[in-house]
């Protein structure tokens, strides 16, 4: 439950960049340049939807970013990445004896006097209230890995909660109530204890939560209104309102930047980062990014189970065309899915070259025999691959065929199908296409977490309802070192267990990594003090203002 998806624009990566600045002729009133500025409003979009806007349900990474500034969290995250308290007064490790020598006891001691943003008093019932929640089997969670561990809940006082496991679990520190990731959020006891489950509950549209910001309203299909929350325990955020502008066309997005109707887009998709430094009035910052983006094959439908016929399609995609005819060069070639600024970074896996001779003689001695249409079959199985996209993205779109005209050299042929991003993205009992079998090969991007835990998406065990685990890979090899790496409490140890993931990986290709994400932000010049972070960059907004 940690993973958060993102809508490939670009495979990108992570280089050390820079930041460039272009400002208005017309000055504002306050010390600001662009006179369009509203002062202390940030409106903010990146061509996504939202489908709910409790982080129980919402995997789309802009439900992270809402969640993040208005729900409520034992663990946030500064702009180097680094843990910090937020509802906890202590992030716990077993130096401050807040995780047991045996690594089976997890203790959280709560702040006093914080309040829900209605008023209510938070304490420990709310977090056990909340952990009871994830764990009762009515709750449509995308998966319990983690909180699945929890033999029993102890809560000795109000502002204290201990979690007893069946085995360490290392992840902890983002599963159980950190914004990193798609977690959960802590969740008020007294406003939810009253229904069996909060599947459907009015709370999913305009929860109360416990950040800086507020909800005040969501217009669907037009946006999402937050509001500076004056109960917020650490006191009041310099901006008063923020508006998430849903707009989901990236098209359509560029324009309401060029009209000054956009404060921000997060995430520029890599074909725009171009155009977006030429629009006057805005700043662009270039920072090292942890997402990743990526073909992912199904690795159950006959089409694709083959591992063999896996290896032979990423043989035929030229991802350095990819990136430098599509991404405009913005990325980093990866083979892995490691972020090379993280602190598990494994670099010592090269990439596999672009060679559709190789692959053709790989698919000819695998017995995948070519038709009088040109399209390969074997044992009945043609090779016209069903691809699933999010709809509103033409740079993906070229990107496809893209990789049409390569594969079709290869005998393989798609079926192309678009779907929105709040459909694309949803949980399975709601119809979710990712988590579905309506795809032989789908493109989208995850964002890492910071330990480098891959449990929570090729886990033997997460195979869709029961996780995020799309492609539907089990290797016994790599399922070994992610269980390893939930007894590794410190990150050297755990480094080990990545890079054993990571060589599984790329020998059965459930996925080929087309690069590795850098996080691109072009940002009205007014905005000061916004240092986004690469694993929940909206965490920090006390001191941003426009």
């Amino acid at each position: 439950m940690k993973i958060r998806l993102r809508l490939i624009a670009a495979a990108c990566a992570a280089a050390a960049l820079c930041a460039c600045t272009k400002v208005g002729t017309q000055p504002g009133s306050g010390g600001r340049v662009n006179s369009w500025t509203q002062p202390h409003v940030l409106r903010f979009a990146d061509a996504q939807d939202v489908n709910t806007l409790n982080p129980f349900f919402g995997q789309i990474t802009d439900v992270g970013y809402l969640s993040s500034m208005t729900m409520g969290w034992l663990i946030k995250w500064d702009e180097h990445n680094n843990p910090y308290p937020e509802l906890a007064t202590q992030v716990p490790t077993q130096a401050n004896g807040g995780v047991s020598k045996d690594g089976l006891t997890i203790t959280y001691h709560l702040r006093r006097g914080v309040r829900w943003s209605d008023g209510a008093p938070f304490s420990a019932d709310d977090v056990v209230f909340s952990t009871r929640t994830v764990l009762n089997p009515a709750t449509n969670v995308i998966s319990r890995q983690g909180w699945d561990q929890i033999t029993t809940t102890d809560e000795p006082d109000k502002y204290t909660v201990v979690y007893h496991l069946k085995k360490p679990y290392s992840p902890f520190i983002e599963t159980f109530f950190s914004s990193a990731g798609a977690n959960p959020c802590v969740i008020p006891q007294h406003l939810l204890a009253k229904y069996p489950n909060i599947n459907n509950v009015p709370y999913n549209s305009l929860p109360i939560g416990i950040g800086p910001f507020k909800y005040l309203r969501w217009d669907r299909a037009q946006d999402v209104i937050l509001v500076a929350n004056p109960l917020y325990w650490r006191g009041r955020p310099k901006l008063q309102k923020i508006v998430y502008q849903i707009i989901p066309d990236r098209n359509t997005l560029l324009s309401q930047l060029q009209a000054h109707e956009t404060d921000m887009w997060n995430w520029v998709a890599a074909a725009y980062v171009s155009r977006v430094q030429g629009i006057p009035g805005f700043s662009v910052l270039r920072q090292p990014g942890y997402s990743w983006g990526h073909l992912d094959f199904n690795t159950q439908q006959p089409a694709v189970h083959d591992p063999i016929m896996r290896q032979a399609l990423r043989l035929a995609t030229d991802r350095r065309t990819l990136r430098e005819k599509i991404g405009h060069g913005v990325g980093i070639l990866s083979e892995v899915a490691t972020p090379p600024s993280s602190p598990y970074a494994v670099s010592s896996i090269p990439m596999v070259p672009f060679d559709i001779a190789q692959a053709n003689a790989l698919l000819d001695r695998d017995g995948w025999v070519r038709g009088a249409d040109g399209i390969r079959a074997k044992n009945g199985v043609r090779l016209l691959l069903n691809f699933a996209t999010g709809s509103g993205t033409p740079d993906t779109d070229e990107r496809i065929e893209l990789i049409r005209s390569w594969w079709k050299q290869t005998g393989v042929d798609l079926s192309v199908r678009h779907y929105p991003p709040a459909l694309m993205f949803a949980p399975l009992p709601q119809g979710g296409i990712v988590y579905s079998n309506k795809w032989d090969v789908i493109i989208f991007a995850w964002v890492n977490d910071a330990i480098g835990d891959y449990s929570p998406i090729y886990d033997c065990r997460a195979f869709p309802p029961n996780g995020q685990n799309d492609v539907r890979w089990c290797n016994p090899r790599a399922q070994a070192a992610m269980m390893s790496l939930y007894g590794h409490y410190e990150q050297p140890a755990r480094n080990q267990d990545v890079a054993t993931v990571q060589r599984e990986f790329v020998r059965d290709v459930p996925v080929i990594v087309t690069a590795m994400a850098e996080d691109v932000y072009a940002y009205n010049s007014d905005l000061k003090n916004f240092h986004p972070n690469d694993v929940s960059p909206f965490d920090n907004m006390m001191d941003v203002d426009i």
